[in-house]
């Protein structure tokens, strides 16, 4: 048992492959179109909000024009201007870099934020296969013990009509009998809402699908290729870049200006000893040079100090969560040690069932037991076999929820 503290998941077998080695697209599968396309959008959003942010430090062209028409005098003016100008900054203090580098953080961060909720729909949707896969056990099983409370109902009544028990007993076989067919409903009502709820989430039919089975690696692993942890360790990523961004908002900047101008009049002039002076004229020229400005703010420092507190709080949440994945970790091994535990005492019954089984044919055939006899043991022998199936895909589970965060990128 304390060997296996040192183990997690590690891959997928049979049909569904390794997961942790699983392209996205191979992962995919298990979610329905929809769902796909959702987290596809997601994906395509991030790019263009990356994008927007890396190039957010080239400046705008500004394009006027303006047309306007008068008449003042007897003659109608019009008057017709247009402009090309741009303000481009080429040195921020390092506001430019640091930009650029944010946008590329803030990209890797909302991508591995989708990243951790697309495999949490998959885990999700595994759960349910294991679940569905689980609870047909469950009917098999509950099946067995109808069929254990028909004999002992069969029993009791003959050997009431016989007046070997009173009616009591008979009572109680029936209260009995009653009870595990409810209990067998319940069950196929469970697994009823199973399948709806995963087909809320697929389009793949479960029947068709075949139950992975979850293998191992070491604690370490599963902390060194922990997407949630990887999510973490990239907002302090992106806070650290913004904090210097934020920064270099407040350092001096040099802007190269330039632009270019063009105006035309007509109709236009004014009147002087009776006569009309046309001054109209068309005028086209350019502009260019430097402009520096520096931004003196009161609210600077708190600002940046604002940011500071931000990145540094990241860096805690990152090492917070660290222990906390390694408690989770430690109590999935802790569940999975009690599931083996189950599994060891159902196959401990089986054993013992099987034996019991074994000498009450010799019996049955010696005509000391009854057929009946030999039907029980014989049922509740396929029930412990059952039971360590159950109890393994319960394990299966728990090593889910660390699969839900553990990838090894192909590695």
């Amino acid at each position: 048992m304390k060997a296996l503290k040192l183990l997690i998941l590690l891959c997928l077998t049979y049909n569904f492959a390794a997961f942790a080695n699983e392209k996205r697209s191979d992962l995919d599968k298990y979610l329905s179109d929809n769902k796909q396309q959702e987290f596809n959008f997601d994906y395509s959003k991030n790019e263009a909000e990356a994008s927007k942010l890396h190039d957010s430090w080239i400046a705008p062209i500004q394009l006027n024009y303006n047309y306007s028409r008068s008449k003042l005098y007897e003659n109608e003016q019009y008057s017709e201007s247009a402009a090309i100008k741009m303000t481009q900054p080429i040195f921020k203090s390092g506001g430019i870099y640091y930009g650029i580098k944010y946008a590329n953080a803030s990209k890797a961060y909302s991508d591995l934020s989708v990243d951790v909720a697309k495999r949490k729909m998959i885990k999700d949707t595994i759960s349910l296969l294991m679940q569905i896969e689980q609870t047909t056990l469950k009917v098999e099983k509950q099946k067995l013990q109808i069929k254990n409370s028909d004999i002992n109902l069969l029993q009791k009544k003959e050997q009431y009509l016989s007046g070997q028990l009173d009616s009591g007993f008979l009572d109680d076989a029936i209260i009995q009998r009653n009870i595990v067919k409810q209990a067998l409903y319940d069950i196929q009502t469970a697994k009823e809402k199973l399948i709806t709820q995963f087909e809320t989430i697929s389009d793949l039919d479960y029947r068709k699908l075949t139950v992975p089975h979850l293998e191992y690696i070491t604690n370490d692993k599963f902390i060194q290729n922990n997407i949630v942890l990887d999510k973490s360790k990239s907002e302090i990523e992106k806070n650290k870049y913004y904090k210097n961004v934020t920064i270099a908002k407040y350092l001096p900047t040099l802007n190269f200006t330039a632009g270019y101008n063009w105006t035309k009049t007509a109709g236009q002039g004014f009147v002087t000893n009776g006569n009309f002076i046309d001054t109209s004229n068309e005028l086209n020229y350019y502009d260019y040079g430097l402009s520096a400005n520096w931004a003196l703010d009161i609210n600077t420092f708190r600002d940046i100090e604002s940011t500071k507190i931000d990145y540094l709080k990241s860096q805690v949440v990152a090492k917070d969560k660290e222990r906390e994945l390694k408690s989770l970790f430690e109590q999935v091994m802790h569940n999975i040690e009690n599931f083996d535990k189950k599994i060891a005492l159902s196959q401990e019954n089986a054993t013992l069932y099987a034996k019991l089984l074994e000498d009450t044919r010799d019996l049955y055939q010696a005509g000391y037991k009854t057929e009946y006899d030999v039907k029980i043991l014989s049922n509740s022998l396929e029930i412990q076999i059952i039971d360590s199936k159950i109890f393994g895909i319960d394990k299966q589970i728990e090593l889910l929820s660390l699969y839900e965060m553990y990838a090894n990128n192909g590695k």
